[in-house]
């Protein structure tokens, strides 16, 4: 009998350097907007683990969904957010086993509409990722952060 394949993994750059993450991300909640998804494709966009899309997987009820998300970290040296308990104990698993691991962050992109208008970082609602287990929660602060965030 042949082991188990390993599973895949993506590479993200972090202010505290790089992070290797699952390729897949299961949300313990749909997002906003987004009902009955909770399973995404976390794909690098680049060779420098900047840019990433996040997209659902293929569903015959509805369209494929496809967000861009950074490590705000690399972009604002200063984002440092307090993360609330809940949104660790929704990314540990269950059952809930020793400390929570040390989350990688990701905060959802805009894309300018207008030419000339900079994309934008979502600071204020990040998704808190388990670089162990995949899982994910998208996260509310309670901190006075953007919701648009220039990029350029």
């Amino acid at each position: 009998m042949s082991p188990a394949p390993a599973a895949q993994t993506v590479t993200v750059s972090t202010a505290a350097g790089p992070r290797q993450v699952p390729a897949v991300l299961r949300f313990a909640d749909p997002l906003p907007g987004l009902p009955g998804r909770t399973e995404y494709a976390l794909d690098a966009l680049d060779d420098e683990g900047l840019l990433f899309a996040l997209r659902s997987a293929p569903d015959a009820a509805a369209p494929r969904v496809r967000l861009f998300v950074v490590s705000p970290g690399l972009f604002f040296p200063d984002y440092a957010p307090s993360i609330p308990t809940d949104a660790l104990d929704g990314v540990r698993g269950r059952p809930a086993a020793g400390p929570a691991p040390d989350p990688v962050l990701l905060s959802v992109v805009h894309p300018g509409e207008a030419d000339g208008e900079h994309p934008t970082a979502n600071l204020l609602a990040p998704l808190v990722v388990n670089p162990h287990n995949g899982r994910a929660v998208q996260t509310v602060l309670d901190e006075d952060l953007p919701l648009r965030a220039p990029l350029g």
